[in-house]
């Protein structure tokens, strides 16, 4: 059986780091990115929200609560009023699908790993037991519920 080491790993890690970039989802993520910065009512709206955040962060400092909450309250209408533009929100789906890709790779590698550990222990991969429980007559419910110590 092949053995890997840490560097093996991250190289191959770099490499699929690489292929995630070239994907449709980071493409069209980076396009949406692009046209923000390029949008002057974005800009200005950003700006605002930033001038407004130090605003806040002073107020609360000296313990203005009244005045912070106005502040508070634009920030929100501001980010209200961004949060309406199509280049925004098309900004924002392309967040989330680069995150779910990220998730979804995440998810794969440490199901493959734990299933592969339980294959090489002589474990049972539909009951998410290892070799060595299944020996230590234990018994467990697949979801982390044993009748034993681990």
């Amino acid at each position: 059986m092949a053995k890997y080491t840490k560097d093996d790993i991250v190289a191959r890690a770099a490499e699929l780091a690489r292929m995630i970039a070239e994907t449709d989802e980071v493409d069209f993520f980076k396009r949406a990115e692009a046209h923000i910065h390029e949008n002057p009512k974005v800009k200005t709206l950003i700006a605002d929200i930033k001038g407004l955040q130090k605003q806040a962060v002073n107020l609360q400092h000296y313990g203005k609560l009244e005045a912070l909450k106005k502040v508070e309250e634009k920030i929100a209408e501001i980010e209200k009023e961004l949060d309406e533009i199509p280049i925004v929100q098309e900004f924002k789906q392309s967040q989330l699908e680069v995150n779910e890709l990220l998730q979804l790779i995440a998810s794969t590698i440490s199901n493959t790993v734990t299933d592969e550990i339980i294959i090489s222990t002589g474990g049972d991969v539909l009951r998410g037991e290892t070799g060595a429980s299944i020996k230590s007559g234990g018994s467990c419910d697949g979801h982390g519920d044993c009748d034993h110590e681990h």
